[in-house]
């Protein structure tokens, strides 16, 4: 018995006390509305309506089923809106991760686009690394992230990709930084500084492909989990970075400049799994594109236009078979 259809039905009767304007309302002929009121009252064992005389009234049984039934048709419709909102990825906890470079303006975009968008919405964000969220992932401890491409693991989708110009960290004091771009062969006799291959198995492959692709072959890698540290060891002297704009901006002594004879570009899109995604994913996933997309603004006018790259369009060097 559907229960919830025959109090409906009982409700719009008991308001009208007229089983034919009740049907009208209902979109019903009123034969099947009175037999749904039959069947309703040999379910509860009782009489709902008094038709002994012309004119239909609720009997007590009836007045006291009526605030329940109302009460239990209210709760329904807040049921049935929570679980809408649950579908729509509007409620409930959303476990996502994040690079830790990842710069704060960029993280407060996404969040207060979240906001914004889902505000019933509670994010869990956790700054892991691309490696420890394609894991995550996998294992199903983890509803999106964003990652550095190539990526290689089964069983996740992915958003709109973005593709960041890369140019090279290196002290201002630098000769190498009087000019207005760097071909990395130019490097050959620096060590690079990246993060670890771990955090990034297919980025640091490929950043690597492509060094020694255009005639640079670092001295040797030299890890550097954050920006901090990255800046302390190319300002010591013996190595640079490939990085974006944005991470030079933190500190006043590095210089960034293009890369000349092969631009480069860090891809980064959202993933998730393609199985039981959490439904909030995909919409975390376009946010995030485009808090992305307006994280690289065009570089500010100043005093050392040496650091401002050139206009052109930036192709990107991403050959993920090796």
């Amino acid at each position: 018995m559907d229960l919830l259809r025959h109090l409906r039905h009982f409700v719009v009767v008991a308001h009208e006390l007229h089983f034919g304007r009740a049907a009208e309302l209902l979109g019903m002929a009123q034969p099947p509305l009175s037999q749904s009121i039959q069947r309703l009252e040999r379910e509860l064992t009782v009489e709902l309506f008094d038709r002994s005389r012309r004119q239909v009234r609720l009997t007590t049984a009836g007045e006291l089923l009526l605030g329940e039934a109302e009460e239990l048709l209210a709760g329904e419709g807040r049921l049935r809106s929570l679980m809408g909102q649950v579908r729509a990825g509007e409620l409930g906890v959303l476990r996502a991760g994040v690079p830790p470079e990842t710069p704060a303006v960029t993280l407060r975009a996404l969040l207060d686009g979240l906001t914004t968008r889902a505000p019933g919405l509670d994010v869990e964000l956790h700054e892991l690394t691309t490696a420890e969220q394609t894991r995550m992932l996998t294992e199903r401890n983890l509803d999106v992230g964003l990652v550095h491409h190539p990526v290689e693991a089964d069983g996740l989708r992915f958003g709109a990709a973005v593709d960041v110009p890369l140019g090279v960290l290196l002290p201002r004091t630098s000769p190498l930084a009087r000019g207005r771009e760097v071909p990395l062969a130019s490097l050959a006799d620096l060590d690079l500084v990246a993060a670890p291959r771990a955090t990034a198995p297919g980025w640091h492959d490929h950043l690597l492909g492509v060094c020694r692709r255009y005639g640079w072959r670092p001295a040797r890698v030299r890890p550097a989990r954050n920006p901090e540290f990255l800046f302390g060891l190319v300002l010591a002297g013996g190595g640079v970075a490939v990085e974006p704009a944005t991470v030079a901006r933190r500190e006043p002594r590095i210089a960034w400049r293009p890369i000349a004879d092969a631009p480069l570009a860090k891809r980064t899109s959202a993933a998730w799994p393609d199985r039981s995604a959490h439904p909030a994913a995909p919409m975390f996933a376009q946010l995030a594109a485009e808090v992305l997309a307006d994280a690289e603004p065009a570089p500010p006018a100043s005093a050392d236009p040496p650091s401002v790259p050139a206009a052109r369009p930036w192709p990107v060097l991403f050959d993920t078979t090796g």
